[in-house]
């Protein structure tokens, strides 16, 4: 009779609830996405408008930690793998771009190359040494699992960490200064506005990547040895490569985050690669909800806005964001935007 309830009624073989869950979760996904990119977009317009410059500079630092929110949900909302450690490839992806700038700019050649601050070698270079470091890493911590897999993966970030404090030529605790932002054809870093509008569109494209492949066939399958991991294995997956790709991704979408936050801190400290960055990152995607790529980017700026607002009322803020992140997981396990996000799918997490 009417061509909803045919759709939602299982007599048909080809159709079935699925169908309208599936139209149900592209709409609200959709939505969601497609209104915060056209908010973002609008963040220059509004500060020239409100005449306020630092708003371009403020949403530009939301960005890229929703980049690596966004990178750390697709292993721990997706794969069940609690990284505590994923700041030591935001670390690693702007201490690459410092390192080789400086060598470029300042110092003498770096093992007979003279550097360079061109993002098109540079950038690239630094992803593949994340990369790589989320090969050794991932291949090492994935064969444990549970709190073993957590303290594996937080003691790598240490090790990077102290690496990057033992670095006295590059600055030790203190850090080093990027002497240059990266050259990108036909844009200049150095202006505010383009740099913002480049970060978001890294966002944007990452976001997209992220949510094709988990709605991909490897998604499903990473999803179900989260689900049942001897269920999938009955089935002829293979945990360890499925689960060491989605690392290494996520290792490389923390990494670029990392290279954007370089360019513009134009500072790079060992701070980045400590494990209270991971616990930050770790916070923003509760925060948001976990296992929706999209929450993880609305959690970064509640996060930061309010770190940002409470930071401006008293110097221990952190006593008062505790109270408010241990509120948000026990009024709600989904998070700020995880039940909503997740009613697209006609249900929630187990």
């Amino acid at each position: 009779m009417n061509r909803t309830i045919d759709i939602a009624t299982p007599d048909s073989g080809r159709s079935g609830p699925g169908l309208e869950r599936v139209f149900t979760q592209w709409s609200r996904r959709t939505l969601f996405g497609w209104m915060g990119l056209f908010l973002l977009a609008l963040v220059p317009v509004a500060s020239h408008v409100t005449d306020t410059p630092y708003l371009v500079s403020a949403m530009t630092r939301f960005v890229i930690y929703g980049l690596a929110a966004v990178s750390l949900d697709l292993v721990l909302g997706y794969g069940a793998l609690v990284s505590f450690g994923h700041a030591m490839f935001f670390g690693l992806g702007g201490y690459v771009v410092a390192i080789v700038t400086f060598h470029a700019v300042e110092a003498g050649p770096l093992f007979g190359w003279p550097g360079t601050t061109s993002a098109l070698v540079l950038w690239p270079l630094a992803l593949a040494c994340c990369a790589l470091l989320g090969v050794v890493v991932g291949y090492l911590a994935l064969r444990t699992s549970g709190v073993q897999f957590i303290m594996i993966t937080l003691a790598f970030s240490q090790m990077v960490y102290f690496i990057l404090v033992s670095l006295q030529v590059y600055g030790g605790d203190d850090g080093l200064m990027l002497s240059r932002r990266s050259e990108l054809p036909g844009i200049d870093l150095n202006e505010p506005v383009s740099f913002y509008y480049l970060c978001l569109v890294l966002l944007a494209a990452w976001t997209f990547f992220c949510i094709r492949l988990v709605d991909s066939r490897f998604g499903m399958v990473l999803q179900a040895l989260r689900q049942s991991e001897r269920r999938a294995v009955n089935l002829g997956a293979a945990p360890i490569p499925y689960r060491l790709t989605a690392f290494v991704i996520s290792a490389v979408g923390t990494g670029m985050a990392g290279i954007l936050w370089a360019n513009y801190a134009e500072l790079v400290t060992p701070d980045m690669a400590s494990w209270t960055k991971s616990g930050e990152l770790m916070a923003i995607v509760i925060l948001g909800g976990v296992g929706t790529l999209l929450g993880p980017i609305a959690g970064a700026a509640v996060f930061l806005g309010l770190e940002q607002a409470l930071s401006a009322w008293t110097e221990h803020w952190m006593f008062i964001m505790g109270p408010v992140l241990v509120l948000v997981v026990l009024a709600g396990r989904n998070g700020l935007f995880g039940q909503w996000l997740r009613k697209r799918n006609g249900q929630a997490r187990q």
